[in-house]
């Protein structure tokens, strides 16, 4: 298995991770399937979301069974309003494809926001850069890391 970017950064920075590989050839890779295919509780596997507000992109880390809830992401980026970035500007904006999306190592570093729930776990998965990998780490590292910051995200509404 060769290094991504992601596991790159984390190495220099002395960060410890565990990789965990996933078959991808059934093309599921939503949030949910990946966990029940790492066998680990959907809860501490994360999904990174990249949004906008005009030219500005954010960059926001929510459990994979959870809705962003884009009132309080745009607050949490001070802006009046944000939405998705259009997935076909995601490999030109951050350099990774859905499925593949790391919080670590994009091509820039993003103002990025961890959901409040990743805060007290002891372990959190999020995408090594590359679909079939996921690496997992601290929550405090991971925000070091990425410089986030934990706040509350998802939607409050059951979906």
């Amino acid at each position: 298995m060769s290094k991504t970017n992601a596991m790159r950064i984390l190495d220099k920075n002395k960060v410890t991770y565990v990789i965990h590989e996933y078959d991808n050839e059934d093309g599921q890779i939503h949030g949910a399937a990946v966990a029940e295919k790492i066998n680990k509780p959907a809860e501490i596997v994360f999904k990174t979301l990249v949004t906008h507000s005009k030219q500005d992109l954010f960059v926001f880390v929510i459990p994979v069974a959870e809705e962003l809830d884009l009132k309080k992401a745009a607050k949490a980026a001070g802006e009046k309003k944000i939405e998705m970035l259009p997935m076909k500007e995601l490999q030109q904006w951050t350099g990774y494809i859905r499925g593949g999306c790391s919080p670590v190592g994009m091509k820039k570093l993003f103002p990025t926001y961890i959901d409040l729930s990743a805060a007290d776990l002891e372990k959190m998965l999020v995408s090594a850069g590359k679909v079939g990998l996921q690496m997992e780490l601290n929550p405090q590292h991971l925000k070091g890391i990425v410089s986030a910051t934990f706040i509350d995200l998802t939607s409050d509404d059951p979906a």
